[in-house]
C-alpha cells in the first residue's frame, strides 16, 4: 500500500520563531515541511519615492534607496531567520523578494551593473550552513530589474527573484527534486515616472516537482502584484489566472505558497477565486490555523517595536490528497531589542507567517518539536 502523503505548511514572514513541539509518534508515511518567506528587501519606502522624483533629485532618492539596504541590516535578518528554518526544517522553502544589489562605477546607462554588493539568497545560505544546515537553490526567476544612477557615484541596480531552496542533506528516497521551472507573468505593473521612462515591476513564479518515498507533487511559489493601486486587483487576477494555465495546469498534487497581496478575509477578489470551489486550490489556514495568522504588515523600515500585523495575505494552498494537521503564524514578534539603534530586529518583511502539519487524516492541534525531535 503506497504512504499517504503528509504536508506541512510552514508560512513565514517577519521575527521570532517560538516553536515548542511535543513529541508525536507518527504513523507511517513521510511528513512533508514547506515555508513560504517574503524575505522583504527592506526600502519599500526608498523605492516608492523614486517614480516621483524630479531629473535633478532621482539621484539623491535612489542613494536613500541603497542606504535603506544597508540601514535594513539584512544579513541580521538573515541569521534571525535562518534560526526560524533551524527550528522548523522546511523541507522546501519559497522565497520571495529575494534581492541582489549590484552597482557600478562610474555611470554607465548603456551596461549593466555587475559588481555584486548584496546577494539576499547567498546571505540566507550561509546563515543558514553556519547553523549547520544544508539548503541548495532549486530554481529561480528573475523579476523587477532596475537600475538608475545614484549621488553616490555609483549606478545601483535593483534585481528582484522568486526562489525556491530545498533541503540538501536528505537522500534522494526522502526527498527527489526533478522539472524545475521558472516564468514571468505576461502582465504586470508600469509605474510611471517623472523623470522618463515607465518602471515595469515584473512578477513571476518558479515549481519544482518532489517526490518523496512514492509520492509525488508540484511545488510552485510566487509573488503577485501590490504596487499598482488601482489596477492592483485586476492585474493580481490576471497573474493568479496565469499561475493556474502554466505551472498549476498539473495532474499532480499541487502545493502552491506565496505573497499573494490579496486578503483572505472576503475582500480579496484574487484569494476568492483562487479558492473558489469547484476545483479550486484550498487554503491550509482554513483547516487547521492556530490563532489569527495575520501575515501582513509591519513598518516600511522595521523599526516597529509592536507588531501591526492585521491581515492575512500570505498563503499556502494545495489541491491533491495533502491533509493540513496544524497552522502556526512565526515570526510575527520582534526578536529582540538593539540597544544600541532602537530597532526592533525582524527576521524578514513586513509580514507575519503561517505553518500547517499533516497527520494520515487527523487533525493534530499540538504544537511543533523542538530541534532535538525533528
Amino acid at each position: 500500500m503506497r504512504s499517504r502523503l503528509v504536508v506541512i505548511v510552514l508560512l513565514v514572514a517577519c521575527a521570532r520563531v517560538a516553536l515548542a513541539q511535543q513529541s508525536a509518534v507518527l504513523p507511517p508515511g513521510r511528513l512533508i515541511r514547506v515555508m513560504t518567506q517574503n524575505v522583504y528587501h527592506g526600502v519599500d519606502a526608498e523605492i516608492f519615492a523614486i517614480p516621483a522624483a524630479s531629473p535633478g533629485d532621482l539621484p539623491n532618492k535612489v542613494a536613500d534607496v541603497y542606504n535603506g539596504y544597508l540601514a535594513r541590516n539584512f544579513p541580521e535578518r538573515a541569521a534571525a531567520l535562518a534560526l526560524e528554518i533551524y527550528l522548523t526544517r522546511p523541507d522546501l522553502i519559497g522565497l520571495q523578494e529575494a534581492i541582489l544589489v549590484r552597482t557600478q562605477s562610474p555611470s554607465d546607462p548603456t551596461t549593466p551593473a555587475t559588481t555584486v554588493q548584496l546577494d539576499y539568497v547567498q546571505i540566507l545560505l550561509n546563515a543558514l550552513a553556519a547553523r549547520g544546515l544544508a539548503y541548495k537553490v532549486v530554481t529561480q526567476s528573475v523579476g523587477f530589474d532596475f537600475e538608475l544612477p545614484s549621488a553616490l557615484g555609483f549606478d545601483v541596480r535593483h534585481t528582484d527573484r522568486e526562489v525556491i531552496l530545498a533541503r540538501a542533506d536528505l537522500k534522494t528516497a526522502e526527498l527527489a527534486l526533478s522539472n524545475p521551472l521558472a516564468g514571468n507573468f505576461a502582465v504586470n505593473c508600469g509605474i510611471p515616472t517623472r523623470f522618463g521612462p515607465t518602471i515595469p515591476v515584473r512578477r513571476g513564479w518558479v515549481s519544482v516537482d518532489a517526490t518523496v518515498r512514492d509520492r509525488r507533487f508540484r511545488f510552485v511559489s510566487t509573488h503577485l502584484d501590490g504596487d499598482c493601486l488601482p489596477v492592483t486587483s485586476a492585474i493580481q487576477q490576471a497573474q493568479a489566472a496565469e499561475l493556474l494555465a502554466g505551472p498549476g495546469a498539473t495532474d499532480l498534487p499541487i502545493v502552491v505558497v506565496g505573497d499573494f497581496n490579496s486578503p483572505a478575509d472576503g475582500t480579496g477578489v484574487t484569494y476568492n477565486k483562487l479558492t473558489a470551489a469547484p476545483g479550486g486550490l484550498t487554503d491550509a489556514w482554513t483547516l487547521s490555523g492556530l490563532g489569527g495568522g495575520l501575515t501582513c504588515c509591519q513598518a516600511d523600515d522595521l523599526r516597529n517595536v509592536t507588531s501591526s500585523l492585521s491581515t492575512r495575505i500570505d498563503f499556502v494552498l494545495f489541491r491533491g490528497p495533502f491533509t493540513p494537521v496544524v497552522a502556526i503564524t512565526v515570526g510575527d514578534h520582534p526578536l529582540r531589542q538593539d540597544p544600541h539603534r532602537d530597532v526592533a530586529v525582524r527576521s524578514c518583511r513586513r509580514r507575519g507567517r503561517t505553518a500547517a502539519r499533516t497527520l494520515n487524516g487527523r487533525i493534530d492541534t499540538r504544537h511543533p518539536r523542538p530541534p532535538h525531535a525533528l
